[in-house]
């Protein structure tokens, strides 16, 4: 992250800073390696809401995903035609809002889940009459997991219920693996293949009630698209739905991500205001400003004077609301800025209202809208 100078005109800190050049390598990357094993990509913006970003991911790829239909009207905004919405959408308002996207606009497609009869009504209900259908996919789970159907048994009632209400065309199958914990063992890559076996076996039984043009299979987080790639039926749009990868990080996914070549985009700049004892640092950055709930974040790079300090080194210790401790501390004074690698990228994003976006010394302002 050479672009990231240690004295970049910024009007504060702490600051999140973006890589742009980073940022494009990362989504050229993953496009080759979404074409490479028969896939197609919806980037899922969820985990940046950034204009700029989603508007560079747009051209290589067949939509994008969000989690919610407030997401989905932001996408529409920066120009998506395709999206995904990788939720069960089930509140009249929000469907009527669906509905009123699709009439206004031909070209516009839009997915949902589903996983329940309940859920098909409301959504039956709302596009009754309407011109143009809602796609709908049937959400296949896991025990234990999050949403989504646990068998085939399960699958068939709810797609003949899609395909009997003129609104709602049933348009394939969803699946998400990543609810396993984000490390590679050999326990949690059979639960991944299980997963992904049980929602190609669920896709295969429903393929004669999709409706008319290619059925979609949507699968694949950021952690295990490489065993999700293993399962995809032939004949269908297989569409993989990563998002953590626009950024990469120095935690999770850097551990964890199959994907070669993938580089960190982004740190949390901050000062060291304080060295209250022996071998503690104070910086500026807490909870507020930094994602942790899937690691703390790590320290990648610190400056004095605009100068590289390679022999200081921390260990963030504790994070408080606006402060994280580092301890040990070794070579950090009061009035030292620090770049602080994070973990999970979709829970540093929202915590910025504006980001420093740094392309060739030049340092651009982007706002995240979540």
């Amino acid at each position: 992250m050479a672009a990231l100078s240690p004295s970049l005109p910024l009007d504060s800190l702490p600051q999140l800073l973006l890589d742009v050049a980073a940022v494009e390598h990362n989504i050229a990357v993953k496009q080759a390696w979404a074409r490479e094993h028969q896939m197609v990509l919806a980037p899922h913006i969820k985990t940046t809401m950034t204009r700029e970003i989603v508007r560079r991911q747009l051209p290589g790829a067949w939509g994008v995903t969000v989690a919610t239909v407030a997401q989905a009207g932001r996408a529409i905004e920066w120009g998506a035609e395709r999206i995904l919405i990788a939720n069960e959408v089930i509140y009249g308002a929000h469907l009527g809002q669906l509905r009123r996207w699709l009439e206004a606009a031909a070209q516009l497609e839009l997915y949902c889940l589903a996983d329940s009869a309940a859920g098909v009504r409301a959504m039956a209900e709302a596009f009754d009459g309407a011109p143009r259908p809602l796609r709908v996919l049937i959400d296949v789970g896991t025990p234990g997991g999050r949403t989504g159907i646990r068998t085939v048994a399960e699958a068939l009632p709810l797609v003949g219920q899609i395909a009997a209400s003129p609104g709602l065309l049933a348009a394939g199958v969803s699946a998400y693996e990543g609810v396993v914990a984000n490390t590679r063992t050999a326990e949690n890559l059979a639960r991944v293949d299980t997963h992904c076996a049980l929602a190609r076996e669920v896709f295969e039984a429903l393929r004669p009630a999709f409706g008319p043009g290619r059925p979609v299979f949507s699968i694949g987080g950021s952690a295990f698209q490489d065993r999700a790639a293993a399962f995809l039926p032939g004949g269908a749009v297989n569409v993989l739905r990563s998002g953590c990868y626009v950024v990469h990080d120095h935690g999770t996914y850097a551990g964890v991500s199959p994907v070669p070549g993938l580089v960190a985009a982004a740190v949390v700049r901050a000062l060291v205001v304080s060295a209250p004892e022996p071998g503690m640092a104070v910086l500026n950055a807490g909870k507020r400003e930094l994602a942790y709930d899937a690691g703390l974040p790590v320290v990648v790079a610190a400056y004095r004077d605009g100068a590289a300090l390679p022999e200081a080194a921390g260990t963030v210790a504790k994070l408080f609301d606006h402060h994280a401790v580092l301890t040990p501390a070794a070579h950090l004074a009061v009035g030292d800025v620090v770049d602080l690698g994070i973990s999970h990228p979709c829970s540093v994003f929202d915590r910025w209202r504006e980001v420093a976006a740094v392309q060739e010394g030049r340092v651009e302002t982007w706002r995240p809208a979540f």
